[in-house]
C-alpha cells in the first residue's frame, strides 16, 4: 500500500518510506491511500481477544502485510506488554487509563511500536547510517520516545523542550538517560521546538550529512498503535454486555494525533457515534470547529502542558480523514477549557467520585459529562498519571500524592542537557558536530 503526503497527493511513499522519513520532502504528512475495512465478525469476536491479539489483528489489516506477519507480531506484544484497563467511576463515567506503560503516559504506546518498527527497517539496511531521532516534546512525548530508544543500537535520539516549561520529573524521564539520548533545551516555545524539527527535515545539507526521522505524531507510525485502545475499549465495553450502539470517545488534543488515530478506527469500521475534541486554552482545532477557519497562534502555556500546542501538527490528516468542515463538525464536537475549569474538574471529580485526574485527562472527563446525550455511552481517555504533576497536584487536592516505582527512579537524577537558543543554525551546527565530530 502506498502513502500519499497531504500537500501534495501525488507525492507517495511506501509504508517503510513513510516510517523512516516521517516527514514527506514537500513539508506535508503521509496518509494511507486507504484504510481497509474490518469484517463485521471481526468486531463481533474482539471481546474474546487479548489485548496483543487484537493490536496484531488491527496491525495486520491497516498495515495491509507491508511488515511480515511474525515480525509485526513481536512488534505488537512487546508493545503491549502492560494494561490498558478500563475503569467506571463512582459517577458511573468509563474512563480508558492509557498510563500504565513504562514512562506512565499514553504514548508509550506508539512510541514503543514505532520504535521496533523503526529498528526492523534498519535491521534490513546495514549499509545506513546512524537514523537520528528528532523529537520536540512539551513533556510526555520526550519522555517516552527516549525510553523506547533508549540504548537501542544505530539510533540517536535528539530530544528538544521549551526552557522553564516542562515540569522536572517529566523532564528528568528523558534528560537522565544519557547515551544515545540527548536533551536539547531550547530557548523558546513549544512551537519553536517543532520548527526546528520541521526545518531541519526540509534542510538539504542536514539530510545529506545524517538520516533523520521523528518519533512524534507526525509519523505515521505512531498513529497504527494508538488505534488499538479505542477498538479494545469497544472490545471491554462489549464483554461487559454494554449496549455500544452509541459510543462516544472524548480526546484530550493537542497536535491531534490521538484524534486523528480514532478517525482512523472509525473508518476502518470501529461503530463511533462522534468524537470529542478538548483543549486547553491553546484552543486552535476547537475555534476551527465553531468558525471553519483554521489559525494557529503562539503557545500558551498551562497546567496541562501537553495540550500546549498552538498549531496542532495533524490537522492535515484530519481533514484528508473528514474533508469538508460540515463533515467534520458531524463527527467531532470541540471543547476547551482554561487552567480554572481544569482545576476545578479535578477537585470536585476527586471530592465527589474518589477518582484523580490529572489536568490533560480532566478536559476529557469534563467534555464527556457536558457533552453525552440520554442513550450514549461515553469513554474518556486518561492520557497521564497524576504523579507526573505531583506539586501541581498535590497543590490542588492538598492532599500528598504518592509516587509510583515508574517515576521515584527518576528523582534526584543526574540531567545531562544541551542548551541552545530558538535559532535553526544553532541546532544545525549541533546535530552536524555530533555526527562529523
Amino acid at each position: 500500500m502506498l502513502y500519499y503526503s497531504t500537500t501534495n497527493p501525488n507525492h507517495t511513499a511506501t509504508l517503510e518510506q513513510a516510517v523512516t522519513r516521517a516527514l514527506a520532502a514537500d513539508g506535508g504528512l503521509y496518509v494511507p491511500q486507504r484504510l481497509p475495512r474490518l469484517p463485521r465478525a471481526f468486531l463481533r469476536n474482539m471481546s474474546a481477544m487479548s489485548l496483543p491479539e487484537l493490536g496484531y489483528a488491527i496491525a495486520a489489516y491497516a498495515l495491509n502485510s507491508d511488515v511480515p506477519a511474525d515480525v509485526l507480531r513481536d512488534i505488537v506484544t512487546d508493545t503491549l506488554n502492560f494494561d490498558i484497563p478500563l475503569v467506571r467511576t463512582a459517577g458511573g463515567n468509563y474512563v480508558l487509563e492509557l498510563f500504565h506503560g513504562p514512562t506512565m503516559a499514553f504514548k508509550d504506546v506508539g512510541t514503543r511500536f514505532m520504535a521496533r518498527l523503526l529498528n526492523y527497517y534498519r535491521s534490513r539496511h546495514p549499509e545506513w547510517r546512524m537514523l537520528n531521532v528528532l523529537v520536540p516534546t512539551s513533556g510526555d512525548t520526550g519522555s517516552s520516545v527516549a525510553n523506547s530508544f533508549h540504548d537501542m543500537p544505530g539510533v540517536n535520539v535528539y530530544v528538544l523542550y521549551p526552557r522553564g516549561a516542562v515540569p522536572l520529573i517529566q523532564r528528568a524521564q528523558f534528560a537522565s538517560l544519557g547515551g544515545n539520548v540527548t536533551a536539547v533545551e531550547v530557548n523558546g516555545s513549544f512551537d519553536d521546538c517543532k520548527r526546528l524539527v520541521e526545518r531541519a527535515f526540509l534542510d538539504k545539507e542536514l539530510n545529506e550529512a545524517m538520516r533523520l526521522t521523528s518519533a512524534t505524531s507526525i509519523n505515521y507510525a505512531r498513529l497504527v498503535p494508538q488505534m488499538f485502545y479505542y477498538f479494545w475499549a469497544y472490545a471491554q465495553l462489549s464483554k461487559l454486555k454494554v449496549d455500544t450502539d452509541n459510543l462516544v470517545f472524548a480526546v484530550p488534543c493537542s497536535n491531534l494525533g490521538n484524534l486523528a488515530s480514532g478517525l482512523m478506527a472509525q473508518a476502518m469500521g470501529l461503530p463511533v457515534k462522534r468524537f470529542i475534541s478538548v483543549e486547553n486554552q491553546n484552543n486552535i482545532f476547537y475555534n476551527y470547529v465553531k468558525t471553519g477557519v483554521f489559525t494557529p497562534k503562539p503557545t500558551q502555556y498551562s497546567i496541562a502542558p501537553a495540550l500546549d500546542a498552538g498549531s496542532p501538527t495533524n490537522f492535515g490528516r484530519i481533514v484528508e480523514l473528514l474533508g469538508s468542515h460540515e463533515n467534520i463538525c458531524r463527527h467531532i464536537h470541540a471543547y476547551s477549557y482554561d487552567d480554572n475549569q481544569i482545576i476545578e474538574t479535578i477537585r470536585q471529580t476527586y471530592r465527589d467520585e474518589h477518582y484523580l485526574l490529572d489536568p490533560h485527562s480532566a478536559v476529557a472527563y469534563r467534555a464527556l459529562a457536558e457533552d453525552l446525550q440520554p442513550g450514549e455511552i461515553g469513554v474518556s481517555l486518561a492520557t497521564a498519571h497524576p504523579a507526573k504533576l505531583k506539586s501541581l497536584m498535590e497543590g490542588i487536592i492538598a492532599e500528598p500524592m504518592p509516587m509510583p516505582e515508574q517515576l521515584t527512579r527518576f528523582i534526584n537524577s543526574d540531567l545531562h542537557v544541551k542548551k541552545m537558543s530558538n535559532g535553526f543554525t544553532s541546532f544545525k551546527r549541533l546535530l552536524l558536530h555530533d555526527t562529523l565530530g
